[in-house]
């Protein structure tokens, strides 16, 4: 069961994180988009629900950021980065793969959201 949630998280990832450009570029003859990258932001996304104390770290530097504090500045960012549209790089499609593997993850077991909580030490 759990290959069949993480292909559906992966492949669904693809879709949800198309979307948005897709309709925002359908008319730019001069736009194209190809790869998995939307994709992958869903499965990291994912791993930051299920295991927000996780810590990600950068090549060549030694100290860990806390994956949900990496999370929130990786939205802030992709949002801002896909605003401006200055480079070649799909920030729209990793916003929005982040967006859909939290979703996921919260739909596929709600208890998945109180975990979360629970991780980082907040009651209700």
């Amino acid at each position: 069961m759990a290959i069949l949630y993480f292909l559906l998280l992966y492949v669904g990832g693809v879709f949800f994180s198309s979307i948005y450009d897709y309709f925002k570029q359908q008319n730019n003859v001069y736009y194209s988009a190809v790869g998995a990258s939307g994709a992958v932001a869903a499965v990291v996304f994912a791993s930051i629900i299920l295991y927000p104390q996780g810590k990600i770290f950068f090549f060549f530097i030694p100290i860990g950021i806390p994956s949900w504090i990496f999370g929130i500045l990786y939205l802030v960012y992709s949002a801002y980065m896909g605003k401006r549209s200055k480079d070649n790089i799909g920030h729209n499609a990793h916003f929005w793969g982040a967006v859909f593997g939290v979703i996921f993850t919260m739909a596929v077991n709600s208890e998945n959201v109180s975990r979360f909580y629970e991780q980082l030490g907040v009651s209700f």
